[in-house]
């Protein structure tokens, strides 16, 4: 056996360490690649303690290790998770301690973020082009709303920010929640729908479309036309409160105000009412100082009457001269009056004489009942018109109606999430499918698909 003297002076001086070996190697790969992007799918996810992130990206042939420090991943919004598919900006290099290549990446995306950042510049450009986003549409927000509109999840972070706010500020402003999804493919139709229902309903004065922050994908909902249109047909006043500060969607663009998180728009329509009794006292002080000042000058005036005041009985003696005086004009006025009205009396009388209103009366007359009966037969004509219209539009919606297709045997097939199935491949074996019929429903489990 051989000690560590023999070993170190028979060691090879043409070999290098492991240690040496895996530090060339690493070097080599550091300068041979750039900054790369790469994309697959995350396993083998791992956060400790120290806050970095280990996983694996994968493809159906390959994976390669990875590795993100926190210094890097705190600034990504995005939250990783087993089987997401992502893009990472890395470098290659390798980890001495076990000679494993592996990447260490300084950014992170969904692979879908790409395509959704595109998708949302060009409605952006068209919206804008269109005229959308002209501040002379934005119609005004109330200084103080007697009514708010929440449309949100109702178990969302935003509407828990927003009557948090609302209850600290002013506990009794009216408040209704429109609830819907915020977030999925069902999002944007449950959102357009709840714009509608609630200008509909006219309950409120104006509404908060709001939801808490997220990555792009998650703000998605925000960035859809259907969204966007409602919003800007909508005649109630919108404030766009979606996501953080940072997170920018269409609806902060169209709406007629945006805020930066759902509790900012909450302080924007809610008044604070420390303020509010604040103004009232000093109001109240106000108005007390000002009748104040109003009861000494009425001092002041009844003081300076009372010593300028005459006595009675002369003041009386001017008001009788002037009752004859006025007693005289108002004779004299009379007979005038009636006089004129005598003479215009006559003339009419003569005119009156010279123009019988009965010939007049007896056309008007004929007249009238000509177009009496012009109106009933055009109503009867209207009314058989429209008869005949109903009834070939009901035998023509018969004919269509997915009832009548139904009444002839046919059924409509949807899966357990209640999504119609056009292919067989989209089933499989042991799955529960629903089957409609004209009359009633059967449930059904499926042992076999056959896709010819």
């Amino acid at each position: 056996m051989l000690n560590d003297t023999d070993h170190t002076h028979n060691r090879n001086p043409l070999a290098i360490s492991v240690s040496e070996l895996n530090r060339q190697a690493r070097t080599l790969l550091e300068r041979s690649f750039l900054t790369i992007q790469v994309e697959g799918e995350i396993s083998n996810f791992v956060k400790p303690s120290s806050g970095h992130w280990y996983f694996t990206l994968k493809d159906d042939k390959a994976q390669v290790r990875c590795a993100m420090f926190k210094s890097r991943n705190q600034v990504i919004r995005l939250k990783p998770k087993q089987g997401d598919k992502v893009t990472v900006r890395a470098k290659v290099s390798l980890y001495e301690g076990r000679g494993d290549y592996q990447l260490i990446c300084d950014y992170m995306e969904s692979s879908g973020s790409g395509s959704l950042q595109k998708a949302f510049e060009e409605l952006k450009n068209k919206l804008q082009k269109e005229g959308l986003f002209e501040s002379t549409l934005k119609k005004p927000i109330p200084a103080h709303p007697s009514s708010i509109g929440i449309i949100t999840s109702p178990t969302g972070a935003a509407v828990h920010d927003i009557l948090t706010v609302l209850k600290r500020r002013f506990p009794g402003l009216p408040v209704t929640l429109y609830p819907t999804s915020v977030q999925g493919e069902d999002a944007p139709e449950q959102i357009s729908k709840a714009i509608i229902l609630a200008e509909v309903h006219q309950q409120c004065d104006v509404l908060i479309l709001g939801r808490g922050g997220g990555s792009l994908e998650d703000l998605w909902a925000f960035n859809t036309e259907q969204v966007a249109r409602t919003v800007h047909n909508c005649e109630l006043p919108i404030i766009s409160a979606v996501g953080h500060e940072v997170d920018v969607v269409i609806t902060d663009f169209i709406a007629d105000s945006r805020a930066p998180t759902p509790s900012a728009a909450a302080e924007m329509l809610s008044p604070d009412q420390a303020q509010i009794k604040q103004k009232l006292n000093l109001f109240e002080q106000r108005l007390t100082h000002h009748i104040q000042q109003k009861l000494r000058t009425a001092a002041l005036k009844t003081e300076s009457a009372r010593n300028r005041l005459r006595h009675p009985g002369q003041k009386l003696n001017e008001q009788a001269q002037r009752l004859d005086h006025l007693e005289a004009r108002l004779h004299n006025s009379i007979h005038s009056t009636l006089t004129a009205a005598q003479h215009r009396q006559q003339q009419l009388l003569s005119k009156l004489k010279l123009q019988s209103p009965k010939q007049l009366l007896n056309l008007k007359e004929e007249q009238l009942h000509s177009l009496f009966k012009r109106l009933s037969q055009a109503g009867v004509s209207n009314l058989q018109k429209n008869a005949l219209r109903l009834g070939a539009a009901t035998s023509q919606l018969h004919t269509v109606s997915p009832l009548a297709t139904l009444e002839r045997g046919y059924a409509i097939v949807k899966d357990q999430h209640g999504a119609v199935i056009q292919d067989a491949s989209h089933v499989k074996q042991g799955d529960v499918i629903e089957n409609q019929l004209y009359k009633g429903r059967l449930r059904c489990r499926v042992d076999e698909t056959i896709t010819e």
